[in-house]
């Protein structure tokens, strides 16, 4: 069953560096946005309700306001990332958006969009969009598309450095590659850092998804919706690669061939907190 598609919310703003910190502090300190929150937060109405739409799409609150144990851990004062200086969180919080379903763009685009056209056009993610559900607004998924762009492709080392560029820029996931026979602006998804990803960041994103068992097939953790290979962009060889590098880091983690398949098996419960909390420490 396709789950329900969300869009809009964001007012058109991308997420901003500071952002995510900010509004974790604010809803700390105060609980919930509210009509004056602005002055708090130092941004324009519209842009507290675009904060709040970012803490949402990233799982850091709930519709309840509450805060997410996760980001208590990354982003409180003394947390192990709270102003984002580790490339590894950017590539954490890159992997919360799209596992979650608050803004669908994310998780369409990783997911599903790329595999079909590798290289894609905004005409192409609308059509993809409203081929998952007709009663979509054409208008708005054009402005998430937007706002997509904004998050992930660099455009300007002045934004980037006055803090308006995207959050997530510096992954370097998205590229602007020219223009189809249509002269539309023609985009592609790669992922030419993929062997610089911390083997522990994927061992906490593969052990909190909770769709998968003990025993982890490779078909599984390269092909599935929210497995590491669709979200990171990873390829066969560098996948293999990395989970044999994890079971030889881990003594409770095996990585082998049976019966000709290949799988991770986990025979211990593992905590993924507690991997990070050694990543970080």
């Amino acid at each position: 069953m396709q789950k329900k598609l969300i869009f809009s919310g964001h007012d058109t703003f991308h997420c901003r560096l500071f952002w995510l910190k900010k509004g974790y502090d604010f809803v700390s300190n105060h609980g919930r946005f509210k009509d004056d929150s602005g002055v708090d937060l130092g941004v324009g109405r519209n842009m507290v309700t675009s904060i709040r739409f970012w803490l949402k799409s990233f799982g850091i609150i709930d519709d309840d306001y509450q805060i997410n144990p996760f980001y208590k851990n990354l982003l409180s004062d003394d947390g192990w990332d709270p102003y984002l200086e580790n490339e590894a969180t950017l590539q954490l919080l890159h992997f919360k958006l799209c596992a979650m379903n608050h803004s669908s763009i994310y998780n369409l685009i990783f997911n599903e969009l790329r595999k079909i056209k590798p290289e894609f056009t905004k005409r192409n993610f609308v059509n993809y969009a409203l081929g998952l559900n007709a009663q979509l607004n054409g208008g708005i998924l054009e402005k998430d598309f937007s706002v997509f762009l904004r998050m992930y492709c660099s455009t300007s080392e002045k934004n980037i450095e006055d803090g308006y560029g995207g959050l997530l820029t510096e992954l370097g996931l998205l590229n602007s590659i020219g223009e189809n026979q249509n002269k539309e602006k023609l985009y592609r998804i790669e992922n030419q850092q993929q062997k610089d990803i911390p083997n522990d960041i994927l061992l906490y994103c593969i052990l909190s998804n909770e769709d998968y068992g003990n025993s982890i097939s490779f078909k599984n953790l390269y092909s599935s919706k929210k497995g590491v290979a669709n979200i990171f962009c990873l390829d066969q060889d560098t996948l293999d690669e990395k989970l044999e590098q994890i079971a030889n880091d881990h003594s409770s983690i095996t990585y082998s061939m049976d019966s000709g398949v290949k799988e991770l098996q986990i025979k211990e419960n593992i905590s993924p907190i507690e991997i990070l909390e050694d990543y970080y420490a």
